[in-house]
């Protein structure tokens, strides 16, 4: 078995207990549902999430109020495949479009599709076919996507045809890279092709940060693993499993400029999806990459270092006990949504999966995204070039300030320290973000804020 001491060192230093849950709470959101594949927190503040068996919907967390946004009856149903991937376009509500991405049959077999919807009156309408004919399986079929620096990013797996892996002429074993319209960006590493990374076998999680796009991937019974995707890279599969290591994938790695994760687990855990996380609500896991798994049945720490090209260390996140975890979303002011997967991949039996929430109740200083909040303001907003901010509260003005802007998917784009109440935002495209303003005294005060 490959590097004994995987095993050794991930008993040491990922079974143990992550440093203190800051009053961590667990509570249901909502239960009953099949497989909540993908979940995002949206810039509406509801959840956003796909079931396996062909349904999208859109969750208000606090009431648990649910409704169907869409069902798409050409969904089949076969081991992992199904609904799957969802994205929603970065300038949200401004471009009402949701992309989705699901299998289906026809005469030809079992293929994948991603498809570009319109929001409008609480349903989803004109769908535009943006990828279409990516071979599918029972297993292996990847499907995560995100959207990051206005391209879509897909995932996809090996459809149990490890060759297609290498094979740079085929959809399959890849990260895929297009544009918001489905045509092909002018800057991918092979002229006229989606595909921006080969060598994968089962990517089933993505997430970005500061111009860093990680990814996680099941291994076989071995090396489980997260990466860094690069453009033009060749993370290895079916030729190496994990690290460069063994002799004879030392002179391939060499030979074919792979790229090795940046962790690997063996045994494997079934590592699923993660995010990003850097908020006060639990300041212990500031940097950090917060990763789900499937047979451990764990949500786990990834600790960055200060580049984020490398992890620390690697905790559990302890009190959650909900079975396989499927896949999170991080909420602008911290909290932390959990999908579970524990229904009958096929379809059949009770509907037995949940969306969890992990919060802090003692954050009481972390005010609302509503409108209504009276203890500050931000003006213009809708803004052009400068942002106004004013503190209505007496205990708010004495303190120094810091300020984060991020976009819907919580990447950071401007922060620093305030001066003069003032923050010039003409850099930004045009769109929805969220301003996070933190002080020395630990309050955090949270303002959505559109760019025109």
């Amino acid at each position: 078995m490959k590097r004994y001491y995987y095993f050794i060192a991930f008993a040491l230093c990922c079974f143990h207990v992550a440093r203190a849950q800051n009053n961590m709470s667990i509570r249901t959101v909502k239960e009953g549902l099949f497989i909540p594949w993908e979940i995002i927190y949206g810039p509406d503040d509801h959840l956003w999430f796909t079931q396996k068996d062909g349904y999208v919907c859109r969750l208000e967390p606090q009431s648990g109020n649910m409704d169907t946004v869409y069902y798409e009856p050409q969904t089949v149903i076969r081991g992992e495949g199904g609904m799957l991937g969802l994205a929603l376009h970065p300038q949200y509500p401004a471009e009402p479009y949701v992309f989705l991405a699901y299998l289906y049959e026809d005469a030809e077999g079992y293929k994948e599709r991603v498809v570009r919807f319109t929001y409008n009156n609480n349903t989803l309408i004109n769908p535009q076919i943006l990828l279409d004919e990516i071979t599918g399986a029972n297993n292996h079929n990847g499907c995560r996507l995100l959207i990051a620096d206005d391209k879509l990013f897909i995932t996809t797996g090996d459809a149990q045809n490890t060759a297609l892996a290498q094979n740079t002429q085929s959809l399959n074993g890849k990260i895929l890279r297009i544009n918001l319209d489905g045509s092909v960006p002018v800057d991918n590493p092979i002229p006229g092709s989606p595909v921006w990374s080969w060598g994968h076998r089962n990517p089933q999680g993505l997430a970005t940060y500061n111009g860093i796009l990680y990814s996680s991937e099941h291994g076989p019974d071995t090396d489980d693993e997260i990466n860094i995707i690069t453009a033009g890279r060749n993370y290895g599969w079916p030729n190496v499993h994990g690290y460069c290591e063994l002799p004879a994938e030392i002179q391939y790695c060499i030979d074919s400029n792979i790229a090795e994760p940046i962790y690997a687990w063996t045994p494997t855990l079934a590592v699923s999806g993660l995010e990003y996380y850097n908020h006060p609500m639990f300041p212990q896991y500031a940097n950090s990459i917060l990763l789900t798994t499937l047979k451990e049945s764990k949500l786990l720490q990834l600790e960055l270092n200060t580049a984020g090209d490398s992890i620390r260390n690697v905790s559990v996140v302890q009190g959650l006990n909900a079975g396989r975890l499927r896949d999170i979303a991080v909420a602008p002011d911290g909290r932390i949504f959990v999908s579970t997967s524990n229904s009958n991949a096929n379809g059949t039996g009770a509907r037995e999966d949940k969306i969890l929430e992990l919060y802090d109740p003692e954050m009481t200083s972390i005010l609302p995204l509503t409108a209504n909040n009276d203890e500050w303001m931000i003006y213009p907003n809708p803004a052009m070039d400068m942002v106004n901010i004013s503190f209505l509260d007496d205990r708010l003005l004495s303190s120094q300030w810091n300020y984060q802007i991020d976009n819907i998917q919580g990447q950071t784009l401007q922060q620093g320290a305030l001066e003069l109440s003032t923050l010039h935002v003409g850099t930004l495209y045009p769109g929805l973000y969220f301003l996070k303003l933190s002080n020395e005294k630990g309050t955090v005060l949270f303002r959505r804020l559109v760019k025109w």
